[in-house]
């Protein structure tokens, strides 16, 4: 059992260093909004995984895999969103917001850390394929999986914290006009290619 654990912590920290649409949003909420606000989309995130692992353990997600419209339908919403923060990031390249977090909730903060993951029907898919293979023989499926999305979201966690710490000293150079139009821009490239690629999987 022991070593099960250990092999999946260990391949779930490579796949959390990963950068993906996740840890985009979480840097364009940063710029967008400073500190707090990426702060608010990494719970936003956690907050998307642990609706994911709950989901997996009852057995959602194996029906969402199951279920080729379902994952078509979630894919192509998923898909639509990545590009609508992209054309976003790209029309306001340079800008500092002074939208009410009412009115921008779709693109920075809780709301889109949360609805990013959760639009993701591959994060569900993850924990349906993945964790599996290190269930050991005759060990209760649900509490393991339980137990490793309990490990995926603490090792998750830690690096929004190491990433948000380093966002606080380099807030300065991310803030200066010119390197803020050009890390919008190159964000607003990446999310569209995460989201036609998304879609067209």
């Amino acid at each position: 059992m022991l070593l099960e654990v250990l092999a999946f912590t260990g391949a779930a920290a490579l796949i959390v260093l990963l950068p993906g649409p996740d840890t985009l949003v979480v840097v364009r909420s940063i710029l967008r909004g400073g500190r707090r606000q990426g702060i608010l989309t990494a719970l936003g995130n956690l907050t998307g995984l642990t609706i994911w692992v709950t989901a997996a353990v009852v057995g959602i997600a194996a029906l969402l895999k199951a279920s080729e419209v379902g994952y078509a339908t979630l894919r192509i919403v998923g898909a639509a969103y990545l590009i609508f923060l992209g054309i976003q990031a790209f029309r306001t390249r340079g800008q500092v917001s002074d939208v009410p977090e009412a009115r921008a909730i779709l693109g920075t903060g809780f709301g889109a850390g949360i609805l990013t993951n959760l639009l993701n029907p591959k994060v569900g898919v993850f924990f349906v394929t993945f964790l599996p293979g290190f269930v050991p023989s005759g060990a209760s499926v649900p509490a393991i999986t339980a137990l490793y999305g309990g490990i995926f979201i603490v090792l998750t966690g830690l690096y929004w914290v190491v990433l948000l710490g380093l966002a606080g000293k380099v807030t300065a150079w991310m803030n200066t006009p010119k390197i803020r139009r050009r890390l919008d821009v190159a964000t607003a490239g990446v999310l569209v290619l995460f989201g036609a690629r998304l879609a067209t999987e």
